[in-house]
């Protein structure tokens, strides 16, 4: 019975919490000509802040800057995100896991000059993500390479 008890305060608390990550975040958007920095906590990472620990590379590319533009949001598309805002030069999407249905907010920058994306994966909610906003990245980043 006590194990009934425990599964059945865990449920609701989760629900809640799957909840409220509906909300988007305010510090969504591009900043002063940036994306904004990571909370220093480790369920973010992004490119813009090269001395942070969350610190993650850019994409890159060597074909046109709409092109790249364009690939991108396929891929994201693919993987499973959720496009909410696009705009000629900034991208931001949604990603959900699949038990809970948290939310994680994922957004780009098109330097179309450096031929870069700066990106930012960041969860709304929990401190840590167990390194599944690194590994998003880093698996579109192979996809948006074409490996």
């Amino acid at each position: 019975m006590k194990k009934n008890s425990r599964l059945t305060w865990w449920i609701p608390t989760l629900l809640y919490l799957a909840g409220c990550s509906s909300q988007a975040p305010s510090n969504l958007g591009v900043h002063d000509g940036r994306l904004a920095p990571c909370p220093g906590t480790p369920n973010c990472v992004g490119s813009e802040y090269p001395d942070s620990p969350d610190w993650i590379a850019p994409l890159t590319f060597t074909d046109s800057p709409p092109q790249a533009w364009a690939r991108l949001q396929d891929r994201v598309q693919a993987q499973g995100g959720q496009i909410e805002t696009r705009t000629d030069a900034y991208l931001w999407a949604t990603y959900r896991s699949r038990l809970f249905r948290f939310i994680d907010d994922v957004e780009f920058r098109l330097d179309s000059d450096a031929q870069r994306i700066q990106v930012r994966s960041a969860s709304r909610l929990g401190y840590s993500d167990l390194g599944v906003n690194r590994k998003r990245i880093e698996t579109l980043r192979s996809l948006f390479a074409g490996e």
